[in-house]
């Protein structure tokens, strides 16, 4: 009488190592293009680096500080008074200046002096306070540039879908004053990150 014999299943063939290393290698090249696909997302769509050039933002920003600029913030809504905008400006070639938002569409701005009146309002402005005092204490006028209204831009009124800006450094900047109000449609983003130099690092305070 013959017993029935079972017979071991087959086993399978050990994996071969050349098809391992390259599924390794094909997960890894995925890996990376993603990686790089949302680089570019963040980099070119979401926020972007700007040098700052020149002084005009001084005491709060420095010539060659990076920054961050948060390029999706105003796709969400409008800018807000004191938020540091990056823009573009068509009368200097498409260069971008760095500025603060002081007056809003619909708002009545007038800068005399050291003065800067919104809606017949007097506002404060704490981030340039210090060398605002500094300036008074010595008996000068910290603003002693260019008033708004002007001969070249009489209107004080901004119009819908611009911002009336200025540097901190009012002696030195140029902005609203002299170039006029910004249109939505110019600006770049808001300043929201210092990252270099790394002793500069900190968040923009708006």
């Amino acid at each position: 009488m013959e017993e029935n014999v079972n017979r071991p299943a087959a086993e399978e063939a050990p994996n071969n190592p050349k098809n391992k290393v390259k599924s390794e290698t094909l997960e890894w090249v995925k890996a990376i293009a993603i990686a790089l696909v949302l680089v570019f997302v963040i980099r070119w769509l979401l926020f972007a680096p700007y040098m700052v050039d020149g002084s005009s933002m001084q005491p709060n920003f420095h010539d060659g500080e990076r920054v961050i600029v948060n390029k999706i913030l105003y796709d969400i809504r409008a800018p807000k008074k004191d938020e540091v905008i990056v823009f573009k400006v068509p009368s200097e070639d498409n260069k971008e200046f760095i500025k603060r938002v002081i007056a809003l569409p619909g708002d009545t701005v007038k800068v005399e002096g050291d003065e800067v009146t919104v809606n017949g309002e007097i506002i404060e402005e704490p981030y340039i306070q210090d060398v605002l005092d500094q300036a008074h204490a010595n008996g000068e006028t910290y603003n002693n540039n260019t008033n708004f209204p002007n001969a070249t831009f009489p209107d004080g009124t901004v119009p819908e879908g611009h911002v009336f800006v200025m540097g901190d450094n009012r002696p030195n900047s140029k902005d609203s004053r002299m170039i006029g109000y910004v249109p939505y449609s110019d600006i770049t983003g808001r300043a929201d990150l210092v990252f270099w130099p790394f002793s500069d690092m900190h968040i923009v305070n708006h």
